[in-house]
């Protein structure tokens, strides 16, 4: 699957007829006296590397539970946010399951939109995940929604590229990188490191000096404070250094990067999970075990961090009791040890739960890599419109990075940007 987080997480708004697909709705469509229920999933993978394996987990989940059935529907992942809010919001249309990401939990369940899962048999098995991704289904206190794949931001590298140059372990630091990206350049005649200018990816600069986008618990937006204008800086510093790659703002430079990773013309890149195989693929990667994932480098704070990501199973709160019980049986079942073992192992994604990762998943070697490197994420703030926050903050990342406007003057329009969707947020 090749897919840019940019667009992931700037998915664009695009008004949907809320009626395209149909489901319960909140009432008792779908069902009668004595047939089954029948319940609407909403699956927002990709319909075409990953979508058949949770077709097939779907034909299992009927032939154990046949008194359900599941109208499986899949939904583009950049239309699916507005589309559920337009049906959800309208009581009708809307599916009793959506495979939601991680960033639109909150501002689903601040809407009323989704139906708490505690002491339901969707979060039966919670203590088998992993804190941290339950901690990002939760919203005031309940859980909203079931961690069904995960992933997070690593530096990949070139192995053979960096024992060539010289160079025996990972970088841990940005400046490191620098000096890696440099001698990589001098020595094996390739660029050392290559930047994708999305904000997403800028993340890990920002909690390297101990700092996010928003401050919650005093409820300030960070941009102007003085950890994220270093971060940046930082970074800004980082795409300008020899031996690191032109920064690519053109509409293909997602494809542009990795393609350079894959054939060996550039050493090494911060990257998801989600292009494992894809570099697999690549002719610089014929041998897996050239591949090295480490934790992103550690900004001047000493801290090391990078986002976590991934999609959650979420209930749609205007089902009727009928939709809504079977809807739990649905969830715990897509989230179950087993289906999460059958998920990784054909789509090469990272489970949830840690009795997920037998012997067989971890053979792989990008997701053996990546759940080394996941203790390091940080998870997302049960923020309503948090994720909200890429699109104003991408924008003025690239003119940062190209030098069209400074580090402070981009934060600052960031700032103004940033108070519009979160105006109970006070500016630095």
């Amino acid at each position: 699957m090749r897919r840019g987080i940019a667009a992931a997480v700037l998915a664009t708004a695009i008004a949907v007829s809320a009626s395209a697909c149909g489901s319960s709705g909140g009432t008792a469509s779908g069902s009668s006296a004595s047939g089954p229920v029948t319940i609407t999933w909403w699956d927002t993978s990709d319909a075409t590397n990953e979508a058949p394996t949770y077709k097939d987990l779907v034909a299992q989940f009927e032939q154990a539970n046949p008194s359900i059935k599941v109208n499986y529907v899949s939904v583009p992942f950049a239309d699916a946010q507005t589309k559920f809010t337009t049906a959800a919001t309208a009581g009708k249309g809307a599916p009793d399951v959506l495979r939601s990401d991680v960033g639109w939990v909150a501002g689903f369940a601040q809407a009323g939109l989704l139906a708490p899962l505690d002491g339901t048999p969707a979060a039966a098995q919670k203590s088998s995940f992993e804190p941290q991704l339950i901690q990002q289904a939760t919203y005031q206190g309940k859980l909203y929604g079931m961690p069904e794949v995960t992933d997070t931001l690593a530096l990949m590298y070139n192995k053979s590229l960096f024992t060539k140059a010289g160079i025996t372990a990972a970088p841990k630091t940005w400046d490191e990188l620098k000096a890696d990206s440099a001698l990589v350049k001098q020595k094996d005649g390739v660029d050392g490191f290559a930047f994708n200018p999305a904000s997403y990816y800028a993340m890990p600069f920002l909690y390297g000096e101990g700092t996010d986008m928003v401050d919650v618990a005093n409820k300030k937006l960070e941009f102007n404070s003085a950890a994220a204008i270093k971060g940046m800086n930082t970074l800004k510093d980082l795409v300008s250094a020899p031996g690191v790659s032109k920064l690519d703002t053109t509409p293909n430079g997602y494809a542009n990067i990795m393609d350079a990773f894959e054939s060996g013309k550039v050493a090494s890149i911060i990257q998801g999970p989600w292009e494992t195989t894809n570099v697999f693929k690549g002719t610089a990667f014929s041998d897996k075990t050239n591949l090295g994932i480490a934790v992103v480098p550690a900004g001047s704070a000493g801290k090391a961090g990078a986002p976590i990501g991934g999609h959650n199973l979420v209930a749609y709160a205007g089902s009727d009791a009928a939709h809504q019980a079977a809807s739990e049986k649905f969830i715990a079942f897509m989230t179950s040890a087993q289906s999460q073992i059958e998920i990784a192992t054909k789509n090469s994604t990272l489970p949830t739960r840690s009795d997920a990762y037998t012997a067989a998943v971890t053979a792989n070697p990008g997701i053996a890599g990546f759940q080394a490197v996941l203790s390091g994420g940080v998870p997302r703030p049960a923020v309503a419109h948090y994720s909200d926050l890429y699109t104003p903050f991408g924008t003025e990342l690239t003119k940062m990075l190209t030098g069209q406007e400074s580090v402070q003057q981009g934060m600052s329009n960031t700032t103004v940007q940033a108070q519009k969707l979160l105006p109970g947020y006070a500016a630095q």
